[in-house]
């Protein structure tokens, strides 16, 4: 005989909360779309002077005006976790030393054309807690 599955629900967090989750993480995806399509990147991220610097594999000339950036640990056991999500507009770091000093302290995912730093200035910020039940 099985038990029956606890219900599962979302709890939304706090700005502050939010961005301290996405401090305490290090990977991440940045989402945009690209000839009407969404694109899905995996990114490794620091949060800096209020804003958020990405390095992602895409081309610099692919990094659209506005991008997404979604950040998230869910244990799929027992159902609990958090998510995370970072939206506004993106600049590509084009200014040598600044992109070197990214590049030194930001593992990459590929070298070369393909491996841009982007930073994003944050218009909403919004997280998620995953909770089993009545947790809070």
């Amino acid at each position: 005989m099985s038990t029956p599955p606890a219900s599962l629900r979302m709890v939304e967090v706090s700005g502050a909360e939010a961005l301290w989750l996405l401090e305490g993480s290090a990977l991440g995806r940045l989402v945009y779309t690209q000839r009407d399509l969404t694109v899905i990147r995996p990114g490794r991220h620091t949060w800096e002077y209020g804003r958020l610097v990405v390095r992602a594999p895409v081309q610099a000339a692919a990094v659209p005006l506005t991008a997404t950036y979604q950040v998230d640990e869910v244990r799929a056991a027992t159902g609990t976790g958090w998510t995370v999500t970072v939206a506004g507009p993106a600049e590509v770091i084009t200014d040598p030393n600044e992109a070197a000093h990214y590049r030194r302290t930001l593992t990459g995912w590929t070298y070369g054309p393909h491996d841009t730093i982007v930073r994003i200035h944050p218009q909403t910020v919004s997280g998620f807690r995953l909770a089993r039940g009545t947790e809070r």
